[in-house]
């Protein structure tokens, strides 16, 4: 580019694709842009200098692009035809191929080609390609959730490499759903072992977790827990200030049949092992330790 390429014509406009950023480039020109769209498209601007401004929308200029590549759309990213047979679909899905400004209403599969305005810059849209003849036939075993294209004759490397690259699409999806849901109950178990109400009604579904949260409600640790001889009754091993103790305690209510310590009454003789649960237990051991009264039965 000479200095003769700097000078401005008089009342010079550009066509130029946006989506974002501050400037606007065109082959080897770049221009300073006042004030931004309000929406990505294609627009006229006003070339004052080394600054652009918005005149108005416009139709597409595709004369401006220096680089046009064909391929088969996947979202919003091209598989290009020269794709080579089995490429990795997850490399396709985080290269640099995002096609910017696509019209509504494409197919999925859809072939389009796309260009760049400057070299290794973004991907815009120009128009929907002839389709080579197998589209149909990938869409209804991408529908289908077939494994692979082999059935089909005539599956280019692209087309294949966009099946497949859909394919890693959707199961990612299913794991992200998967994943989102899981998070979603460990939330609404937080929630509800927060509670004591709560957590005997998870007690009945998951044993584990809510004598877990039933100790860590007086400072112990649950170790382990196993069925026990009597019906609807639960061993249960915890750690409490460094120390190992076994109880037993009712399946549903979480409330202590067994403590494993001395919790009699000397002057009545009447045991006080069902007055607490998995909740008071521990404060009742620590207290007991600290007054050195404690005296185990069940040892661990």
């Amino acid at each position: 580019m000479g200095w003769r390429d700097l000078l401005q014509a008089e009342g010079e406009t550009i066509v130029a694709p946006w989506v974002g950023g501050s400037s606007i480039t065109l082959a080897s020109r770049r221009w300073r842009l006042v004030a931004p769209p309000a929406d990505p498209g294609w627009y006229r601007f006003a070339v004052r200098g080394r600054d652009v401004s918005v005149e108005a929308p416009a139709e597409p200029d595709f004369d401006v692009f220096v680089t046009v590549r064909v391929g088969h759309l996947v979202g919003d990213r091209l598989v290009p035809d020269e794709t080579v047979a089995h490429a990795d679909p997850v490399l396709i899905a985080t290269s640099g191929s995002r096609v910017h400004l696509l019209p509504p209403g494409l197919d999925r599969f859809a072939r389009i080609s796309a260009g760049r305005v400057v070299p290794d810059g973004r991907w815009f849209f120009k128009e929907e390609e002839f389709p080579l003849g197998p589209e149909d036939e990938v869409l209804t075993a991408w529908q289908d959730e077939l494994p692979s294209t082999s059935h089909i004759r005539g599956v280019p490397p692209a087309l294949d490499a966009a099946f497949r690259l859909e394919r890693w699409r959707r199961e990612e999806a299913a794991r992200r759903r998967a994943e989102l849901e899981a998070a979603r109950r460990r939330e609404e178990l937080a929630r509800t072992l927060g509670d004591g109400a709560g957590r005997r009604v998870i007690a009945a579904q998951d044993f584990e977790a809510a004598a877990r949260a039933a100790l860590a409600v007086g400072g112990a640790r649950l170790l382990e827990h196993r069925a026990s001889v009597n019906a609807g009754e639960m061993v249960v091993r915890f750690r409490l200030d460094d120390m190992r103790f076994e109880c037993t305690c009712d399946a549903r209510t979480l409330r202590i049949i067994d403590a494993g310590v001395c919790l009699v009454d000397h002057e009545t003789d009447e045991r006080g092992d069902t007055y607490f649960t998995l909740e008071s237990l521990p404060g009742v051991i620590r207290q007991a330790e600290e007054e050195g009264v404690l005296v185990v039965f069940r040892h661990v």
